[in-house]
């Protein structure tokens, strides 16, 4: 008998969308139970949001003033504690979140972390990208263990809602330490979707020359109602922030559809869309890499091409 407990990643209001797609792994799985653990402070809307995943059993709200921010340090305890009440596996998201907090969870239960997981093989079983996703590696956890994993979201469908999961009042012994305080957070803001979660993505490189020619990846992106990333390079060069990296060191992607502009496709960038539907590749070099992955290739001056592809946009 298996029980799935996932660990949710909210910012207090809204349920992450990666949170859906974990559940589609955990089902993989084939769990009896899966369960979704909710930590935060009033924070009854996200356990609404996650009981409507098809699929979840139950929603633990761990509600307390000590999780009101998501440090990794208070909560790590607190999810081992209710691991230990019968769940066989232990699952958070492979984004910056489950990165910071499942290796914290996996030490203090004492065991190996399953990291990226993009396929399910069996109970204990799993498959997961290496060397920049050149090569896929089999893994089995021991019999013996609770399994602490994080799911691979550009490989996971999100599960369907329409879920009426239980949600239940959680709380745990764990002693929380107090080495770690919030002091505030600092993130971009924009009015464009998600990154990681956004069907369309349009992406540019080195090959814009400055932070300015952006704005025309900003012009078609908001015409195509998508989000706007960058390869590594034209991060380092200054044009874009580190955040709109897409890439091995970046963020791992999976829209419907992915415009490479003026990007020549280093391994490290192609191992971040490989799971895109759709990749439009621009590069005014026949021979640039990012071609041999794309399902269309337009060479020429990214500056003559974009243009049109947004008067067509308009006109359409």
């Amino acid at each position: 008998m298996s029980a799935v407990l996932i660990v949710a990643e909210h910012d207090g209001q809204t349920l992450h969308t990666g949170v859906a797609r974990v559940a589609s792994c955990g089902l993989a799985i084939g769990a009896d139970r899966l369960d979704v653990a909710v930590l935060g402070r009033d924070c009854g809307d996200v356990a609404q949001q996650a009981a409507q995943i098809e699929g979840v059993s139950r929603v633990l709200c761990l509600d307390r003033g000590e999780n009101a921010n998501p440090l990794a340090a208070v909560q790590a305890p607190q999810i081992a504690a209710l691991a230990g009440i019968g769940y066989s596996h232990v699952l958070g998201p492979s984004t910056t979140f489950g990165k910071d907090l499942m290796p914290r969870v996996a030490a203090l239960l004492g065991v190996p972390q399953v990291s990226d997981i993009m396929s399910v093989e069996g109970e204990r079983r799993f498959k997961r990208p290496i060397y920049a996703g050149n090569a896929v590696l089999t893994v089995e956890a021991p019999a013996e263990h609770i399994v602490v994993g994080t799911a691979r979201l550009a490989s996971w469908p999100a599960a369907a809602e329409g879920g009426e999961a239980a949600i239940e009042e959680a709380q745990t012994d764990a002693e929380l330490p107090d080495h770690t305080s919030w002091l505030e957070l600092k993130s971009a803001e924009s009015e464009r979707p998600d990154l990681q979660s956004a069907s369309v993505v349009v992406s540019g490189g080195r090959a814009l020359g400055s932070s300015e020619n952006f704005s025309l990846l900003y012009d078609l992106a908001d015409r195509l109602g998508a989000a706007v990333g960058a390869s590594r390079a034209a991060v380092d060069a200054g044009y874009v922030s580190n955040d709109m990296q897409v890439g091995q060191t970046g963020k791992i992607i999976a829209p419907d559809l992915y415009f490479a502009i003026g990007i020549s496709g280093a391994i490290q960038h192609l191992t971040g869309i490989k799971d895109a539907g759709v990749i439009v590749a621009i590069n005014k070099d026949p021979e640039a890499p990012i071609f041999e992955i794309a399902d269309i290739g337009l060479v020429g001056d990214l500056f003559a091409i974009v243009p049109e592809i947004q008067a067509a946009v308009e006109g359409s």
